[in-house]
């Protein structure tokens, strides 16, 4: 029961009310604080999540059947004597029934008001204005029994969780009640109360040492320790992507969401918001054009601050690297105090060296946003004077003016390259593009060349939002056409995964490029990765590279050809063409002789990728650790993802599931703070998982991938991340979702025309799904048809794959004794070929069939030795699985369940398929509800209980349900 309506956090699901993204071990803490002290005070920024955390606490103790009182104060409660103990009280009157006092179902505070002593009942009636006050108001120690009384009836049918939201706003009189009254509470009241710190006073007037957290004259209702005070901290990169999918929000831009928002959960949602309403292209998102509610909520944080501290903050923002001595040379003598109290805002953070840091990069955008010209003048001009670097000098100089001269663009062009040089590219993208917004109009080619220059530096820089604004400024003058390619290319080469919505920028390239046979091959060349990545056609994709590569080459431009083959080579692979190798080999030989700067998308990459796609991962991993201090030194970020999600890859292949856990986690931190799309590495993390994580954080991981791959308009991961999607629904068991997700990549693949098996091995998973539904002919049909190919490409590792798969359908036929000599020569096989987790999950299954063919001791040494592997692997998922009993291990059981009735001879005859069936009905489903479950038409079902009766030798469902019992 509660005192007023709250809002459910989410469906209970069958372990109970779950908690929000990010809080399970907070939420574990506060259910500590409350048992062990029966008091519990969250504190934190505003928006950070702490009344949802409540919430989740209250949604629990209402599902234990406890009472739960919810008094949500506001800020003018403050200025109100007695204003929340009233609203306690008047709440309490009009919500909760007792029919179990004085007879009969009517309202409680009634029945405790008729206990309560006559002056306590006088006083707590005045307090609630319902009768009128004495000339000497009411009687304190009366008003303090009663209210001690009504909690403490309270507790007389069970225990009660009192919930006070905004603990800070409860006003002295109510404080000083609530706190005599719990003091006198039993321990079946426990209270959680929600505070926000103010550093600052109503009005914005400075800090007040009245508001200090450990004040026991302040708002609180007991004095706090260390045991009860709960900091809710801001979440993670990751967990703000999984809070915007939770919330149906965008997720592949949660690294840059992540940045603006500094991991407030509330500015997370409402800059997701913003961006979906805005519908922001892939493309434009760096810059997080905001407005509405994100502006709102960040001008609502920076207005608490008073005037005084807001400048001093300005001045911070439009720093390149702010200091409080930075800050205060240039014209703020107070700025010590005014970061000290912007600190204890929550705005930013101070470092001991007195370096300035914003809590949320929404803050300094909007500072400078909502800024006249005048101020952000003033503010360059100062910073200019102070600043000890010369490239930052430049910068400021250039920003305080908006006169064009060309002396200054070409200072601030010297600065460009100047940042180049350092390595510094976003900075040098950002200085090329003032550069060339400083030009004069008189110096028209000056500028168009400028802006070209600007354009690739941004794409250089991975700054979308920066290419874009010199590609729109070029487009808009009277540029040549090379010009015009040159800044489209760059455009294109910021996109990242999201190619869709460029079609137009693709067209006018190509006929800029007409009669520039360089050009031609550079933009054929950019056709050739958006044909694969984002219309999933590689044939077509083949075709441009070839071309790209042929007017390269006639053009003596080595670096374009080599990545033209590169990108030719991908797509022979995929097609299944024997001269994948080969046109590799003149990728990278063309790519030795040249040297260039980066390898993603390189052909020295692609072979490690080559190496991996054939299980040679001694090869592979020998490679990119060689390569990986070079690239962290000198590569971009986008270079280290890519070595760090292949190493990942080839540490999950190999069973060294430590190490790939870590590369994964690498790769996706790297991701989210580059801001680039996460869906590459959240497939890479659900591969690691699967390995040696967590088969439930696995899926979630493959299902974000699936999202944020279906908002960029990417092909190929999406197919990829269905695919480990749908390997650890079979794992688990969930035959009907992993058959779906499966046949959704088969689709996904033949659409794409996709022939090698060795890039996705989704074949093996989808015959053995096939296989536990008890699809026995269409499983060997998928079989034979990928068995030759992968002979005549030589993936034998693949064929190793199908074995298992065969077996299993040897086994589903009855011929238990070849499919166990199969399975054991398969998992002889996966060991020397360096596959542990391979070896592990066929010598599951073989256990599984020694068990039908009643041979115990043999399943139970198998299962030995798969632990063993594991063990030694790491797969802490897979051992948890060999530890199990043959009947339920995964892969052969597929559909749930103990296991232990299948320790009766007869049941050991039945398929998988036939004992999920056998279980619903058993349990009393009719033949209409288990062919809805389990996804047959009525006909199949009533056919496969034929079999099942005659299998078992029962006649009915009721002997049905007797046989399966153990």
């Amino acid at each position: 029961m509660t005192t007023a309506p709250y809002p459910a956090l989410r469906p209970a699901g069958p372990g109970g009310p779950s908690a929000p993204v990010g809080r399970e071990e907070l939420l574990a803490r506060l259910e500590r604080a409350l048992h062990t002290r029966g008091r519990a005070l969250l504190t934190g920024p505003a928006g950070v999540g702490k009344t949802e955390l409540a919430l989740a606490e209250a949604t629990r103790a209402e599902a234990r059947g406890e009472t739960v009182l919810w008094l949500a104060t506001l800020p003018s409660d403050r200025e109100i004597p007695g204003a929340s103990a009233a609203a306690l009280v008047a709440s309490v009157a009009t919500t909760v029934t007792w029919p179990e006092l004085g007879g009969g179902s009517r309202p409680e505070a009634s029945a405790v008001f008729d206990e309560l002593p006559g002056p306590q009942r006088t006083a707590v009636a005045m307090l609630c204005r319902e009768a009128p006050l004495d000339a000497g108001g009411w009687d304190p120690i009366a008003l303090r029994l009663g209210i001690a009384q009504i909690l403490r009836t309270l507790t007389y049918r069970g225990p009660v969780l009192l919930v006070v939201d905004g603990v800070q706003h409860v006003d002295a009189d109510s404080a000083d009640l609530l706190r005599f009254a719990l003091h006198l509470a039993p321990p079946a009241l426990r209270v959680v109360a929600v505070e926000t710190p103010e550093p600052y006073g109503e009005a914005g007037e400075p800090y007040r040492e009245s508001h200090r957290p450990d004040d026991p004259h302040a708002a609180h209702l007991w004095v706090p320790s260390e045991a009860d005070v709960l900091l809710v901290p801001p979440l993670h990169a990751d967990e703000i992507a999984e809070l915007l999918i939770h919330h149906r929000l965008p997720s592949r831009m949660a690294g840059r969401i992540h940045r603006a928002s500094g991991g407030n959960p509330r500015l997370a949602l409402a800059v997701g918001r913003s961006l979906a309403d805005a519908r922001t292209p892939v493309h434009h998102a760096e810059a997080l054009t905001l407005s509405g509610r994100a502006r709102d909520l960040a001008r609502q944080l920076l207005g608490a601050a008073p005037l005084a501290v807001r400048e001093t903050l300005l001045l911070a923002a439009l720093a390149l690297r702010p200091s409080s001595t930075l800050v205060r040379r240039a014209g703020r003598p107070n700025a010590e105090a005014d970061l000290a109290a912007a600190e204890r805002a929550g705005l930013v953070s101070l470092a001991e060296d007195g370096s300035v840091t914003f809590t949320a990069g929404l803050l300094p955008s909007t500072l400078v946003h909502d800024a006249c010209w005048a101020e952000r003048s003033a503010g360059h001009a100062a910073l200019a004077e102070v600043v000890d670097d010369p490239v930052e000098a430049v910068r400021h100089r250039a920003l305080a003016t908006d006169i064009p001269d060309e002396d200054l663009a070409a200072e601030v062009a010297a600065a460009a390259d100047l940042a180049r040089r350092r390595g510094n590219s976003a900075l040098a993208a950002e200085l090329a593009l003032l550069a060339a917004e400083s030009t004069p109009g008189r110096h028209g080619t000056q500028r168009i060349a400028r802006l070209v220059d600007a354009a690739e530096e941004a794409a250089r820089a991975a700054r979308a939002d920066l290419a874009m604004r010199a590609a729109t400024d070029l487009l808009a003058r009277d540029a040549v056409p090379a010009d015009r390619v040159r800044a489209r290319l760059a455009v294109l080469d910021t996109a990242g995964q999201g190619l869709t919505g460029l079609d137009e920028m693709y067209v006018h390239a190509m006929e800029d490029s007409e009669g520039d046979t360089a050009l031609r091959a550079a933009v054929q060349l950019r056709l050739a990765v958006k044909y694969v990545l984002a219309d999933g056609d590689p044939q077509r994709s083949r075709t441009a590279a070839v071309e790209s590569a042929a007017l390269a080459a006639s053009m003596g431009d080595p670096r374009t050809a080599a990545q033209a083959l590169t990108v030719q080579a991908r797509m022979e692979r995929a097609l299944g063409s024997p001269d994948a190798e080969a046109v590799l080999t003149q990728a990278r030989a063309l790519e030795l002789a040249e040297r260039p700067l980066g390898i993603r998308n390189a052909a020295q990459i692609l072979t490690i990728r080559h190496a991996l796609f054939d299980d040679r991962l001694t090869d592979a991993r020998d490679e990119l650790n060689a390569l990986l201090p070079l690239v962290q030194r000198r590569g971009s970020v986008e270079d280290t993802i890519e070595l760090f999600s292949t190493l990942a890859a080839v540490e999950s292949r190999r069973g060294a599931c430590a190490a790939a856990l870590a590369h994964a986690g690498q790769s996706l931190a790297l991701t989210l703070e580059a801001g680039l799309s996460p869906g590459p590495a959240w497939y890479t993390l659900a591969l690691a998982e699967t390995a040696g994580g967590s088969f439930a954080r696995a899926a979630s991981y493959a299902r974000r991938s699936v999202q944020a791959s279906e908002e960029e308009g990417d092909r190929v991961f999406l197919s990829r991340s269905r695919y480990a999607l749908g390997r650890v629904q079979l794992i688990n068991g969930d035959v009907a979702a992993a058959l779906e997700t499966l046949r959704r990549v088969q689709a996904d693949e033949r659409a794409q025309s996709t022939v090698d098996p060795s890039m996705l091995r989704w074949h093996e998973e989808l015959a053995e799904a096939l296989l536990a539904h008890d699809a026995c002919d269409e499983a060997l049909a998928l079989l034979d048809e990928v068995r030759p190919v992968a002979a005549r490409l030589g993936r034998s590792t693949v064929l190793l794959g199908c074995d298992r798969a065969y077996a299993l359908w040897l086994a589903a036929e009855g011929r238990t004794d070849e499919a166990a000599q199969l399975l054991t020569r398969t998992a002889e096989a996966f060991g020397r070929a360096g596959l542990p987790l391979e070896r592990g999950r066929a010598l599951i299954a073989l256990a599984r069939v020694e068990r039908r063919r009643r041979r115990r001791s043999a399943a139970q040494s198998a299962l030995h030795t798969a632990a063993s592997v594991f063990e030694r692997a790491g797969a802490t998922p897979w051992l948890a699985l060999a530890s199990e009993s043959p009947a339920g291990a995964a892969g052969e059981n597929p559909g749930g369940g103990s296991g232990s009735e299948e320790s009766l001879p007869a049941l050991s005859s039945l398929t998988e398929a036939e004992l999920r069936l056998a279980r619903l009905v058993g349990q009393g489903a009719s033949n209409q509800e288990a062919a809805a479950k389990l996804y047959l038409s009525v006909k199949t079902v009533e056919a496969r209980l034929t079999r099942i009766y005659q299998k078992l030798d029962v006649r009915s469902r009721a002997q049905l349900a007797t046989a399966l019992r153990p």
